[in-house]
């Protein structure tokens, strides 16, 4: 394999774009003596390429590479052994190439500095599928317990937990009878539903949904806090209200994401196909796909174009993915999905942040973005103190 060849095949690995075949080319590479310092070289180029991670200081970078290419086993055992040890090697070069290169800080600092971390067994842990169904009746159901089949009734619904791990909602509610259910997930929660109109929500950490058992009359209401994905089954005759306080996403059919925590400083609707119109007050906006919607207190509302969709989506398929986020925000999403309490001590210099990593790594390996930043920090528990 020439060096072009590998090189590509690696940036596309990291992407998630190559096929079964060529991510098998590969990894196979690793089981060749000849290949170590292709390895090594393009591993080299990855974090020397600012477009990549935007940080293109060569002492630095080198010192990285150097402590990426320490933790791969030289080739000196067997062929049988190696092959058995090769996707252990693949794994975590890759891991470490993901939460530890590709990660980058936008900073003035002088250096990255060893964060403090605490010896004892972590209790920060990434989060899972978990939620709590509110019945009209009051009564609660925890999902991430509760067996798979019908575990409740709703008047002529029936509540449904699918071997999937979501919920959904089966059967016809009597014209006249309306009655609400209320799905919230826990700091550390996500979860999917399926709505009794065949839409699809997917609720992320520290959020909840009031919807009807049963859609009827002309409209489709339902009301969010925290944020979620939307997948909404088209009905001309039926339009789909998301109620966000004072803020409101009318849809026909449509796939968008809103972000409505209380410790955020504005309400973001961002959309992905179709089109919404989002009211706030008297003032009123039409969205095409790609655009973001920032809704502030007090009725003001901003559009922005070319929004980078698969960055705001991304907690949905399973990852961090930050670009040019402050220090805060960053913090802010590792608090919700890990359920850990945040603080700061001293006088915390602004800092951004970009990258991507699954949400199933551990703390530490997605605090790793601060090391090459000059940002300390410690856990203590189930709290992660930010220093200087």
């Amino acid at each position: 394999m020439d060096h072009q060849t590998f090189t590509n095949l690696l940036k596309r690995y990291l992407s998630e774009e190559l096929s079964q075949e060529e991510a098998s080319r590969l990894l196979d590479s690793l089981d060749d003596d000849a290949m170590r310092q292709e390895w090594e070289q393009a591993v080299g180029e990855l974090l020397r390429d600012k477009s990549a991670h935007g940080q293109s200081d060569p002492q630095r970078m080198e010192a990285v590479r150097q402590r990426i290419m320490a933790g791969t086993p030289k080739p000196v055992l067997r062929k049988t052994v190696i092959r058995k040890l090769r996707p252990v090697w693949a794994a975590a070069a890759i891991l470490t190439v993901i939460s530890v290169a590709y990660f980058w800080p936008r900073t003035s600092g002088n250096g990255p500095s060893v964060a403090k971390v605490s010896e004892a067994p972590l209790e920060v842990v990434p989060g899972g599928n978990k939620a709590v169904l509110y019945l009209a009746g009051g009564q609660a159901i925890t999902l991430d317990t509760a067996g798979n089949g019908a575990i409740a009734s709703q008047g002529n619904v029936q509540v449904i937990k699918l071997n999937s791990g979501q919920l959904a909602y089966q059967g016809a509610g009597r014209e006249g009878e309306v009655a609400y259910n209320t799905l919230a997930t826990p700091r550390g929660g996500q979860f999917r539903i399926i709505l009794p109109d065949g839409s699809s929500v997917w609720l992320n950490a520290a959020s909840s949904l009031r919807f009807p058992t049963a859609f009827t009359g002309k409209e489709r209401i339902v009301e969010l806090n925290g944020e979620a994905y939307f997948e909404i089954a088209k009905n001309a005759k039926m339009p789909f209200h998301v109620k966000v306080k004072d803020m409101t996403v009318q849809v026909l059919g449509t796939h968008f994401n809103v972000m409505a925590y209380d410790d955020e400083a504005s309400i973001r609707t961002t959309l992905l196909e179709g089109a919404v119109n989002v009211k706030q007050g008297v003032h009123s906006l039409n969205m095409h796909p790609g655009q973001q919607v920032s809704a502030h207190p007090g009725g003001n509302m901003s559009i922005q174009d070319g929004v980078d969709v698969e960055e705001v989506v991304a907690w949905k398929n399973g990852y961090f993915h930050f670009n040019h986020e402050s220090l805060q925000g960053v913090m802010r999403e590792i608090g919700r999905w890990y359920d850990a309490e945040i603080s700061y001590e001293g006088d915390v210099p602004d800092r951004e942040f970009g990258g991507k990593i699954a949400r199933s790594s551990s703390v530490t390996d997605v605090l790793k973005i601060l090391e090459l930043s000059n940002v300390r920090y410690r856990i203590e528990g189930k709290k992660i103190i930010v220093t200087p």
